[in-house]
């Protein structure tokens, strides 16, 4: 699917649904993530305190602005896997967030999420997303 073809199906996707909790296997793979910026230990951590952190809701742009990462175009094979869930009615789950600290010039880290929230904003950048947020040292 080229760019045009991946903004395509986003135009025919009115929302997205999301689910209410992270899959399950969203955790180790923020883990996994988190396990390149901080030792196994701390990542594991931080990974479970995910599990246990509320529900909030971002909108795309900010999520992005906040992370300082570039939003992925519709080219993106994982942003098109999403883009396919949400043209097919399937509920994408929230992501999961680590907060940055604007004191220290820290961006938020996306734990598990990057494509889902690329996605979200190619078919609406004000889409509210459904997150978990932690703090780095609370």
């Amino acid at each position: 699917m080229s760019t045009d073809d991946a903004s395509k199906e986003a135009n025919k996707v009115d929302s997205v649904h999301w689910k209410n909790d992270p899959d399950d296997h969203d955790y180790p793979a923020a883990a996994n993530y988190l396990g390149l910026l901080a030792t196994s230990n701390v990542a594991s951590a931080l990974a479970d305190r995910l599990k246990t952190a509320p529900l909030v809701t971002f909108k795309a742009k900010d999520i992005l602005r906040a992370a300082r990462l570039p939003r992925l175009t519709g080219s993106d094979p994982h942003v098109k896997i999403d883009l396919n869930k949400a043209a097919d009615g399937v509920d994408w789950a929230p992501v999961l967030l680590i907060r940055g600290d604007i004191r220290q010039d820290l961006p938020t880290t996306i734990a598990d999420g990057y494509h889902r929230v690329c996605a979200s904003y190619l078919l609406n950048e004000n889409t509210d997303i459904p997150a978990r947020i932690i703090d780095l040292n609370s």
